[in-house]
């Protein structure tokens, strides 16, 4: 057992340490076989928002069978056909055959980050293949850069032939903007026949919503408009044949019809997750999802956990069969994802076990899959991090049995009790809505003062056993890259729940009620709710009252941690985070740094994602993690220590630098040996130029990483550190778990 200077023995060290913690890159040949800013401009501070700010979804009231302009998603819908720029192709996109037989006219919708720039508002882009040909490209305009660039797009790419199993790479390119597509309403379909429902059957009643009713009676919510492929979102309670509804349940349906085909896309979900209603709990049923007549789906009791959803999708007619391969590259470009190492080589053994992993996990409704349920559950984790290891998988390999992982797991996020809408607007319920919302156990504390009322969700006190637990400090990022690549709804309502959740989950009195801030949580849980934030902040369409919230609270929390540190002399020298339960070790004397180089990684990303007002906070934070690999009178040997004494006693001010953090928090007998060398390693029972923790790609030295990649750039001796982290002798294999393989930029 190799052992290291902390306070405790190394073995528990770890297991505490690990339990807090909970690249081209290229696949080899068996993998590529089976392979088929600001936001809203975040730089403006905003403050916290009144109440009325959320309005409910953005809807179109359509009377078939007459046409609709439906909800605007963007000017650059159409099939674009304008003239091509003559800067070269922005990115590329491999659209892969599934299908036994040839099919034509096949069509593949996906989402599309733009790096700022790229497509200047007024412009569009179009498709063309490796030929030259163009082919018939929409494109859903969803969110925007602070200068009108395109920031997020759903494409529908149709292409003409493709022969079985057959690859084609369309190029996008820049394009002058046509005249903006008129939505379609959904009559066409409704009049070859189209029908969807789902029935519930709850001690011999049945409970149904039907999707064909909801889109006859003309309130739907377009997401896709265009001559491509038109989507619409209906959603209703579940009533009995009386017309009574259930008081827990709810159905919604994302309906996407191609045009000319026949055929519909039917995303089904179901939920029990109404914020206000009395009495919340579990609800057992027979669940049945019929299309077009035919039994679609059946289970029978299935336990419907109470705060949570499950979602199906299925077809209507024929699914076109084209896997979607994203350019790795342009989406690291664009920084909407952390800079993954491109050097990785994505084994096949890695991708089959972790498919193998999947297959035999649990992944029907309200299971967790690959996921923990209980997310407190110490121990390493592969789901904490910037992203969890799935996804960062499926980034650096683009296989498509990892992507089929990462939106899986986007859908299993439903079973998790952190779902909480708003009856009343369709939406998930924010704090710009009830600013004293809590799912703490904190009444007294929930009391606006401007209505009168207590905003504390309604407890479940009968029939509320679930396995599933959720929490801020080991949530994963489970719903921001697949709605990016996919611009499924699903998955940004998945997304927006996260948020809202991290937002409050906590006391109001503790976070400013409305403002949302973190500081009162654990280091680890301020910044995987600040990332999940940002995420959400970045990602969510324009049009979407959502978006102002979340930017809000990314905004409040900046001026918080810049009050409390960045522009306060008083700060402390160290670059820690104090707030927080931060100091809470060896009788609250000692901090836990690789919780530190968490929230130092998620202003990073924060950063990326062009809140840039926070790049002072970010190069404030970043000195710890700097100074633990090169700063005067410390050796970068224990820059992975699992604790490090930050003060002489729970009363005492912090140290002014880090070679007193060194010399205090390991013996003198340790502290005189020459940093790296071969006494060091002695002592230590390590090799020589080995880091403390485990040489492992889950271990503290490992979870630093990504921290010292973003301070490369962040610090004066950034680099310098980093180079060093680097180049050491002895570092973990990152290849079957990336999710920290994070290099600078």
């Amino acid at each position: 057992m190799r052992n290291s200077y902390t306070s405790r023995p190394l073995l528990l060290v770890i297991c505490a340490a690990l339990s807090a913690c909970g690249a081209g890159s290229s696949v080899d040949s068996a993998s590529n076989a089976s392979a088929s800013a600001s936001t809203a401009n975040p730089a403006t501070t905003a403050g916290s928002l009144v109440t009325n700010v959320l309005t409910g979804p953005i809807t179109t009231t359509v009377t078939p069978p007459t046409t609709s302009t439906g909800t605007d998603t963007g000017t650059n819908t159409g099939t674009n056909t304008g003239s091509t720029s003559t800067t070269g192709g922005i990115t590329t996109v491999q659209l892969t055959s599934v299908a036994s037989a040839s099919q034509t006219n096949a069509a593949a919708t996906f989402g599309q980050v733009f790096a700022q720039g790229d497509v200047p508002n007024g412009q569009t882009v179009v498709a063309k293949t490796s030929t030259g040909a163009t082919v018939p490209l929409q494109m859903d305009v969803k969110a925007r850069h602070a200068d009108g660039s395109v920031r997020h797009a759903v494409l529908t790419v149709q292409l003409p032939s493709t022969a079985a199993n057959q690859a084609q790479t369309v190029t996008l390119y820049r394009a002058t903007a046509g005249a903006a597509a008129t939505a379609a309403s959904p009559s066409t379909l409704l009049n070859n026949g189209f029908t969807a429902s789902v029935n519930l059957t709850i001690a011999g009643v049945k409970y149904t919503a039907s999707a064909d009713t909801l889109l006859k009676s003309g309130k739907v919510t377009s997401w896709l408009a265009g001559p491509l492929v038109n989507e619409w979102i209906v959603s209703a309670p579940l009533k009995d044949s009386a017309g009574n509804e259930h008081p827990h349940l709810m159905a919604q349906f994302a309906i996407r019809s191609y045009t000319g085909s026949k055929a519909a896309r039917v995303d089904v979900t179901v939920e029990n997750d109404w914020a206000y209603d009395a009495s919340p709990q579990n609800v057992t049923y027979d669940a049945q999802v019929l299309v077009g007549g035919q039994a679609a789906y059946t289970q029978a009791a299935l336990t419907h956990y109470h705060h949570a959803r499950w979602r199906k999708v299925f077809w209507w007619g024929t699914e076109p069969k084209l896997n979607v391969r994203h350019n790795l590259a342009y989406l690291l470009a664009t920084k909407a994802v952390p800079n993954y190492d491109q050097s990785l080589v994505i084994k096949e053994a890695t991708i089959a076990s972790w498919n193998t992993q999947w297959n035999n996990s649990k992944t029907g409704p309200m299971n967790p899959g690959v996921g923990q349920p209980y997310m407190p559950t110490t121990g390493a984790r592969s789901d904490i991090g910037l992203m969890p290891a799935w996804n960062a998988l499926y980034l650096l390999s683009m296989d498509q049995r990892m992507k089929n992982i990462s939106l899986g797991m986007s859908d299993q996020a439903g079973a998790w009790p952190s779902h909480y809408r708003n009856k009343t607007t369709g939406r998930p319920v924010t704090l710009a809505e009830y600013p004293y919302s809590t799912t703490f156990n904190a009444k007294f504390d929930s009391l606006n003062p401007a209505t009168g009322q207590r905003e504390i969700f309604p407890v479940c006190t009968t029939s509320c056993t679930s396995p599933m637990t959720a929490d801020t400090s080991h949530q994963a990022a489970f719903s921001y890259l697949p709605y990016l690549v996919t611009g499924d709804y699903y998955h940004l309502e998945e997304l927006q729940f996260w948020a809202n959740f991290s937002s409050f989950a906590s006391n109001p009195a503790y976070r400013s009620a409305g403002k949302g801030l973190v500081g009162s949580d654990q280091v680890r849980g301020q910044a995987w709710s600040l990332r999940t934030l940002a995420e959400a902040a970045y990602i969510t369409p324009d049009n979407d009252p959502q978006k102002a919230n979340f930017t809000a609270i990314v905004n409040n929390n900046i001026d918080y941690f810049d009050a409390k540190y960045t522009n306060n002399a008083s700060a402390n020298k160290l670059g820690v985070i104090e707030n927080g339960y931060a100091i809470v070790y060896d009788t609250n004397t000692g901090l836990g740094p690789w919780q530190d180089d968490f929230f130092t990684s998620a202003i990073g990303h924060m950063v990326e994602l062009g809140f840039t007002r926070a790049q002072p906070l970010l190069a404030w934070k970043s000195k710890f993690v700097v100074d633990r690999m090169v700063g005067d009178g410390y050796c970068w040997i224990q820059s992975s220590a699992y604790t490090l004494k930050v003060r002489d006693s729970a009363t005492a001010p912090l140290y002014t630098s880090i070679g007193q953090v060194y010399k205090n928090t390991f013996p003198s007998t340790f502290t005189s040996l020459a940093c790296a060398s071969p006494e060091m390693g002695a002592n230590l029972k390590l090799r020589t130029g080995e880091m403390v923790s485990y040489l492992t790609a889950q271990s503290p030295q490992s979870i630093m990483r990504p921290a010292l990649a973003y301070a490369a750039g962040a610090n004066a001796n950034g680099k310098k550190a980093w180079d060093l982290y680097a180049k050491r002798p002895y570092q973990p294999d990152y290849a079957a778990e990336p999710e920290y393989a994070i290099v600078p930029r």
